[in-house]
């Protein structure tokens, strides 16, 4: 089996963008991780889609609920375009991502809202059956929203990391399909926000979510595509964020 920073060179080298009529992504990230201090991280890294040019998103919830969505792109051409309704405030920043090990990268965005995080990788033997099972499927059924109902049902029973879904609908309103044909444990993560350490990693009392978006109650990592519906005017909302850049809720920085 590869390890997740072959995969991920793999990934940024080819840039090669699944085909479809939706507005298609590729690429690897953190489906998310919890802290017990109450906070939430989540990244987001797709070397190329078709909506424009690839980026990078940092996606932080503090323990009162506000989240921060933060892009090296504008709002609208990143994950802020489809999570808005439900994000506090959406940023612009720099985002580095730097692999020490095939194991362990660290991520760092510079700006308003300043992060410093650190992630271990590991597997586990229900991780690689996951993904055994996952590498026989053809690209044909990846589209199949009743295949990805059973995946995300699987999912939650073998990972034990909460409910996991594949399949369903934004806070903006598009409906998504994600298609995560790697997974792998996080086995540690330190990171600090604002010059916060939020603690350790571990389950929240109710587990989060954006949407039909469930951020795993334990950290996982992918790589792999998403499907989203095109923008409609008539049915999907346009906001990039409920704060429009800012918000009294968001006390982290303060």
């Amino acid at each position: 089996m590869q390890e997740p920073g072959t995969v991920v060179e793999a990934i940024e080298n080819s840039r090669r963008l699944p085909e479809g009529h939706e507005e298609r992504f590729t690429g690897y990230g953190v489906m998310g991780v919890p802290f017990r201090s109450g906070h939430v991280l989540c990244l987001r890294r797709f070397p190329v889609t078709s909506i424009g040019q690839g980026y990078t998103s940092v996606w932080h919830r503090d323990p009162g609920g506000c989240w921060t969505f933060i892009q090296d792109v504008s709002p609208r051409n990143g994950c802020s375009r489809y999570f808005g309704s439900a994000v506090d405030r959406s940023l612009v920043q720099d985002i580095r991502i730097e692999w020490s090990s095939p194991w362990s990268f660290s991520v760092a965005t510079r700006g308003e809202h300043p992060i410093y995080w650190q992630v271990r990788l590991g597997r586990t033997k229900m991780s690689d059956l996951m993904n055994a099972a996952a590498g026989c499927l053809p690209d044909a059924l990846w589209r199949s929203e009743a295949l990805l109902r059973s995946v995300g049902k699987a999912g939650s029973l073998v990972l034990g990391a909460g409910r996991m879904k594949l399949v369903g609908s934004v806070p903006n309103g598009q409906r998504f399909r994600a298609n995560p044909k790697r997974t792998w444990v996080i086995e540690s993560s330190q990171a600090n926000v604002c010059g916060r350490d939020l603690g350790e990693i571990g389950p929240l009392s109710e587990q989060v979510r954006l949407g039909d978006f469930w951020i795993p109650q334990r950290g996982r990592f992918f790589t792999g595509s998403s499907y989203l519906e095109p923008f409609d005017a008539t049915r999907h909302v346009s906001i990039t964020s409920r704060g429009g850049g800012s918000s009294d809720r968001c006390m982290v920085c303060s």
